[in-house]
């Protein structure tokens, strides 16, 4: 029952021939003001970027790949695998996945001299890239 706008609820219900009294209520249905995701849209953003950015920030938010990256930063030439075995006190097998990761999302290089493999920064970081890891890396 519609009065002045408002919905009133069945005052009586019928159950097996017993009548069951209810209280009558008014529901008064509000305008819609806003719809959700209707009000203002987001900036564009560039999807690729932010899988190429996830994935970076993904591979360095490990503590251990971190201070990788941070020594490779900080070092001059590159750096070979047995000093991140001991200076991490972690197996090679350990700092292989890890830099295997690293170098998945493009950050380091490496190159093998003997039975040793060394790993530097790639040369070719993008500048967005590289001023990530200046600011991080003070």
């Amino acid at each position: 029952m519609n009065v002045d706008g408002c919905i009133l609820a069945d005052p009586s219900t019928n159950v097996d021939g017993l009548r069951y009294d209810r209280v009558v209520m008014a529901v008064k249905e509000l305008p819609v003001v806003r719809q959700r995701g209707v009000c203002c849209g987001l900036p564009e953003v560039d999807a690729t970027w932010a899988e190429g950015t996830a994935g970076l920030m993904k591979a360095i938010a490990d503590p251990t790949r971190l201070t990788m990256v941070a020594s490779l930063w900080k070092s001059k030439t590159p750096i070979c695998i047995c000093d991140f075995t001991a200076g991490l006190g972690l197996s090679q097998p350990t700092i292989s996945h890890h830099m295997a990761k690293l170098k998945d999302v493009g950050l380091v290089d490496s190159e093998k001299r003997g039975i040793w493999i060394y790993y530097r920064l790639r040369a070719d970081l993008a500048p967005t890239t590289r001023k990530l890891l200046a600011q991080l890396i003070a």
